[in-house]
């Protein structure tokens, strides 16, 4: 995959590589819509959202827009409130619904508004629809898909060598909407250390069973490359990119396990993005414990290791932030 030029991260004052991406596989957006400012970066708090319109309502009331706003509460806490803008009228009883909705909605401590999932299923619980849901969306990313990746490997007290990959899931995100479009995962046979042992077993969640007559990492990588060209990303067009939590799996453990068995190792796992990096860019401090630290600091659930890592990427991508490549080209 081609590296665009390093340009700057929206005002933030931080150097990236890559530009936005277009998008065509995505039907474009059939409703209204408007920016409350020149751009993003400059007002995150702002959005121009599609009126609301009662079964009753008026042709010329469907017109109307409001806008969601920050706003200092009585005890002076910043907050999402819907505003009325624009010509047309908005009926004051759906104006009084979305401020109900939304105006619990409390800021990040960045000053990007936290409006993820949870908000959106609101409005669409309170009547306002799927498509009114699906319009409060998150600047354009700069790739077309990410693909979460998080090895499980053979391992013990003291470390064994080499480590072995046991475990090889990604999933594949959508860059325009964050959520799973697809799956990929097997379980590896090891070949060094065949017998898993009971540190591992307990530190990983994978018994002897699960791994026992399983494909080789050879046969695994080949299967990899399978469903990338299934997956159509393997066509020049589309930009995806390896996401994992820290950079052990790409830097350190296929790379060492690979040379070991004198594997080649395809180009589209030489670029990837560390989330804690990512992380850290976005909320402005380092996440010492990494999925736990993540979860905790975005009011997450934990699942299993690609599922958060996904739902952390979605929630950050909600806030306004912009995924970009942090390894270093090998």
């Amino acid at each position: 995959m081609a590296t665009a030029s390093p340009a700057a991260d929206g005002g933030r004052g931080r150097p990236w590589e890559g530009g936005l991406v277009p998008w065509p596989p995505a039907p474009p957006l059939t409703l209204p819509w408007t920016w409350m400012g020149p751009s993003w970066g400059q007002h995150p708090g702002h959005w121009g959202i599609p009126a609301l319109t009662e079964p009753s309502a008026s042709p010329a009331a469907s017109l109307g827009i409001f806008e969601v706003r920050r706003v200092l509460d009585a005890s002076g806490c910043s907050m999402l409130a819907p505003l009325q803008t624009g010509a047309a009228r908005f009926s004051s009883y759906l104006l009084s619904r979305a401020r109900k909705v939304l105006g619990s909605h409390l800021f990040s401590p960045c000053g990007v508004p936290e409006f993820c999932s949870i908000s959106t299923r609101k409005l669409a619980a309170h009547g306002f629809g799927a498509s009114m849901a699906a319009m409060v969306s998150f600047p354009p990313q700069r790739y077309h898909y990410f693909l979460v990746l998080d090895f499980e490997a053979t391992c013990d007290k003291p470390q064994i060598h080499p480590q072995e990959i046991i475990e090889f899931p990604i999933l594949k995100l959508n860059g325009r909407t964050m959520e799973i479009e697809s799956t990929f995962h097997m379980y590896v046979q090891p070949v060094v250390h065949p017998q898993l042992t009971p540190f591992c077993t307990e530190l990983t969640g994978i018994i002897q069973a699960m791994v026992d007559g399983q494909p080789s990492l050879q046969q695994v990588l080949e299967r990899v490359d399978e469903w990338m060209a299934k997956e159509g990303l393997l066509d020049p067009n589309v930009k995806s990119i390896f996401v994992t939590c820290g950079d052990w799996d790409l830097k350190v453990m296929l790379p060492g396990q690979c040379q070991y068995l004198g594997l080649p190792i395809a180009d589209y796992f030489k670029q990837w993005i560390n989330l804690k990096k990512a992380y850290s860019f976005a909320m402005g401090c380092w996440p010492k414990n990494g999925l736990l630290d993540m979860n905790k600091g975005l009011s997450l659930q934990h699942i299993d290791d690609c599922k958060n890592i996904a739902n952390i990427m979605k929630t950050l991508a909600y806030r306004g932030f912009i995924f970009k490549q942090t390894s270093k080209p090998f």
